[in-house]
């Protein structure tokens, strides 16, 4: 998807990163941020990615307003390793909103 060989509706795009609707969502909304850059997990993030981390929060801040979650409240997420749900090994934020969720862990 971040290489464009596979096309999918983007709800947001730009340089440091895009946006799609998740294919099996958790939530009535659940979405993902997902920078352009490889990024296999958030161990290999480091201080260099300071300004694309702070893209993919304001994406997802302005992700949860247009989708009317913002208001009553929402989850961002990032799984990491195969403990912590991780199955596709490209750094994604999540952003899941639109009922109430409980505790999750």
């Amino acid at each position: 998807m971040a290489s464009g060989a596979m096309d999918v509706p983007k709800l947001h795009e730009d340089d440091l990163c895009f946006a799609i609707h998740d294919i099996n969502p958790r939530a009535p909304v659940h979405c993902m941020v997902i920078p352009r850059e490889h990024i296999a997990t958030v161990r290999d993030v480091g201080e260099a990615q300071s300004a694309l981390l702070g893209r993919l929060f304001a994406v997802a801040n302005r992700l949860a307003d247009a989708q009317g979650i913002a208001e009553r409240g929402y989850r961002l997420t990032f799984n990491c390793g195969e403990d912590g749900g991780q199955t596709i090994y490209h750094l994604h934020l999540h952003v899941l909103g639109g009922r109430r969720l409980g505790a999750e862990g």
